[in-house]
């Protein structure tokens, strides 16, 4: 109990300074974000652009899908460029290009090396002047930049439009026709455009100016650009600033020392004396009374199945809009249902497929734990579920009118697309989910709350732990309601990532720890004094690393080096857990074993194994691939991001959310036979198609956008022209194999699943076992 007392004072500690931490890196993160000037003139006084043209821009990008199309600061979609690095590339080459027909009547490419890096310089020296003045929030260009800014900007609004002289680009970023149907709206999206890419080439003011000579005792301050430098363009001077590598180095030495600790650790803690658990001789779970509101939980897991599968099916369709650009064999699929919007939808049910299946564990497993059913519990599990619904079919068809282009800007950020990936439907639908959060939150706590409330017992404080974490999932959704519609591009990026990184890669993985706890405490494998201390140790090192590991999403978005110090450190961190969860995985194998009725729960407990597998192999080596600074710096938004993605998400969240349905349908449908051959072909054909994708897509394509990126700079490597080499195509269309062995697997589980209702065969009963309806 002693022991107990001081892990939960290490962990609520931890999250106090952790937090405090993290919010005042986002003050420092607002406070150093790139401006948003009030007018952008000329040398003359001509007005380029307002910030109202800015803000509007920013609104028609969001409307046609944001993130989803393309990317902003590397964030975002893979197919189309990053149009930060792309009007940066096209304004930096029409610049040298005009001054090498002034000078040398010839284009910037026919000039001798000489001459070309001659004008290298100026154009550096030009384009990195930070010309904005605080006093009048005034840019000023000189004239040629001027003209420079126009060019570019006709080139967007015809490929958002349909110029015939943008036609082969929209095909090659798969863009419909007219994506953005109104020629104002257009020429506001290229106002948008332009601050991105200002922003990523222009020196952060108080980086710039004279300073003594290192001789006579001053120090040069880093120039760097709001953007860290990033995204890196030799025409422009952007390369990685020293402080990237200097903490990718540290990052390096932070993710050794803990590894060394974890294991001196385990060295010093394991082998123990502790008296073994008293192995029941049947499975406990069998005589479990299944309450009303238990078995009303069904229809949850039906749902995680249809998303599960239709995400599968909008993934093949977004992977074959690289194929084929705006058709699919021949079909003009774009003007219909456009790439932004299968992306859109295939991220999105990623997310909502796996939170359903936790949510259903969470409202199927309170119930269990205390043997208690609150009155009305099944109304509210039913409720919440008609909302869950109602909340995708809503959101989902408003993203779709927003990126047809018939919702209109005015209702777009409350009932459209909001632009932000992973944070994509309206904030209508936000608040809605939101409530809907806190509605599950009050149905799990109040079934728990005889537990919580009770004598004291060795599983309370895992239940504390699964109530908080509870508390957690349900509050920390608000951090998608911290922004509005106008709200500084850094500060949402801040926010977003509280969503996607704290919500769904830290307190889910607090929940799932729990939830696995309790139940092999239930089914008597564990000791319940045992798997507390598990629980809570586990709890605290991925905390450690978790929360300020939420840093590293933001390298790039006018993130001050202090703050980029602080993600690289505990980014780092993030990964030392994993070597722990490798013994983890080895005693639940164990646990497998334990007993002869745990053949009941093979395949549950194979997926729990996966989990780890995927949990070492993609968040922890894929993961670490990209974190470091210098890492990311060329990385972000390439291929070997969604290598990360893909196995994090589906790897480690997807597994678990099949690996707790699986363990809730034990009690649902325990008492009938188990098609075991589905369950073998589901795992099996879901970790090898994973793998095969990661294989021979992602990683080999990744690599070679890497070594485009290092080489020539990161516009080129996103490029139409990198993108459609034959190497390439050749690559992309080697995901056929992985994504059809997977999709077997999806759909053996549904077999399976759906052999359990229409076709049942009961188990026989043991002898000694009972079960109650």
């Amino acid at each position: 109990m002693n022991n107990t007392k001081k892990l939960w004072t290490s962990l609520i500690s931890l999250l106090v300074v952790s937090f405090a931490v993290l919010l005042w890196s986002g003050g420092e993160i607002f406070r150093a974000a790139p401006p948003m000037p009030e007018r952008v003139v000329g040398a003359n006084g001509e007005v380029v652009y307002t910030r109202a043209d800015i803000e509007r821009g920013r609104q028609v990008w969001q409307s046609t899908g944001g993130m989803q199309l393309g990317s902003i600061w590397g964030h975002g979609a893979y197919v189309a460029p990053d149009w930060s690095a792309d009007w940066l590339h096209r304004e930096a080459t029409t610049l040298l290009d005009t001054w090498a027909q002034r000078s040398r009547g010839a284009r910037y490419a026919d000039l001798p090396a000489d001459d070309q890096a001659a004008l290298r310089g100026r154009l550096e020296t030009s384009i990195r002047r930070n010309t904005y003045d605080p006093a009048t929030a005034t840019i000023t260009f000189s004239d040629d930049r001027v003209a420079a800014i126009r060019e570019v900007s006709s080139h967007y609004e015809s490929l958002f439009g349909s110029g015939a002289d943008t036609a082969t680009l929209r095909e090659a970023y798969a863009m419909r026709d007219d994506t953005v149907g109104s020629a104002e709206n257009r020429e506001a999206l290229s106002a948008f455009f332009w601050w991105t890419a200002w922003a990523a080439t222009t020196e952060r003011l108080g980086t710039q100016g004279e300073t003594l000579a290192p001789e006579r005792g001053g120090v040069q301050p880093q120039r760097v650009t709001y953007t860290n430098n990033w995204p890196a363009e030799p025409l422009v001077g952007n390369r990685p600033p020293p402080a990237l590598w200097v903490w990718s180095a540290f990052s390096v030495l932070f993710l050794l020392a803990g590894i060394a600790l974890l294991g001196w650790h385990y060295a010093v803690t394991h082998g123990r004396d502790e008296p073994a658990a008293a192995i029941p001789a049947s499975d406990p779970f069998a005589v479990l009374r299944i309450t009303p509101s238990m078995r009303a939980t069904a229809k949850y897991f039906w749902v995680v199945l249809a998303l599960f599968l239709v995400q599968i099916l909008l993934g093949a369709i977004t992977a074959h809009y690289q194929v084929e650009g705006q058709e699919a064999y021949g079909y003009p699929l774009s003007q219909h249902l456009p790439y932004s919007i299968t992306r859109t939808w295939h991220t999105q049910l990623a997310v909502l497929w796996i939170a359903v299946a936790w949510l259903g564990t969470g409202l199927y497993i309170a119930p269990a734990l205390s043997g208690h059913e609150p009155r009305f519990q099944r109304l509210g599990v039913n409720f919440l579920f008609v909302s869950l619904l109602i909340i995708v079919v809503g959101s989902f068809a408003g993203q779709w009118l927003a990126v047809m282009q018939t919702l209109g800007l005015e209702h777009n950020f409350w009932f459209g697309h909001q632009g932000w990936e992973y944070a994509d439907m309206g904030r209508f639908w936000q608040w809605y989910l939101f409530i809907g959060l806190l509605l599950w939150l009050v149905l799990v706590g109040r079934a728990l709350w005889p537990v919580l409330r009770g004598p004291t017992n060795e599983t309370r404080s895992i239940t504390a732990l699964l109530f908080l974490s509870t508390v957690a999932i349900g509050l920390f959704f608000a951090s998608a309601l911290m922004w509005g519609e106008h709200t500084h591009i850094s500060e949402v990026e801040y926010w977003r990532w509280w969503l996607v990184h704290l919500w769904v890669e830290g307190f889910f993985e607090v929940f799932a720890a729990a939830v696995m706890a309790l139940i092999f405490t239930r089914l008597g494998l564990v000791r319940a004094s045992t798997a507390t201390v598990a629980v809570l140790f586990a709890t605290i090192i991925f905390m450690s690393g978790g929360v300020l590991g939420t840093l590293h999403h933001l390298y790039f978005v006018g993130t001050p080096t202090g703050v980029v110090a602080l993600g690289a450190s505990f980014s780092a961190l993030e990964v030392v857990p994993l070597a722990y969860i490798a013994f983890e995985a080895y005693h639940t194998w164990r646990l497998g074993h334990a007993a002869p009725w745990m053949v009941r729960y093979k395949w549950p407990v194979m997926f729990f194994i996966a989990v780890s597998f995927w949990n070492i192999v993609g968040a922890g080596l894929f993961g670490f691939l990209i974190n470091p600074p210098l890492s990311l710096y060329y990385m972000q938004g390439l291929n070997l991001t969604p290598l990360h993605g893909h196995t994090a998400l589906f790897g480690v969240y997807g597994m678990l959310g099949i690996a707790l349905v699986l363990f809730c349908l034990r009690g649902l449908r325990g008492q009938m036979l188990w098609n075991t051959k589905l369950l073998g072909t589901a795992f099996w054909a879901l970790n090898i198609g994973l793998a095969l994708m990661a294989l021979l897509t992602l990683l080999p394509l990744g690599t070679l956008q890497l070594l485009a990126a290092i080489e020539h700079g990161y516009a080129y490597a996103r490029s139409a022209e990198f993108m459609g080499k034959p190497i390439i195509e050749v690559l992309v269309w080697m995901r056929v194999p992985g994504d059809v062995i997977f999709s077997v697997g999806a759909l053996a589980l549904a077999w399976f699943m759906i052999r359990l209702w229409i076709a049942p065969t009961p188990e026989p009963v043991s002898s000694g076992e009972t079960r109650k309806a």
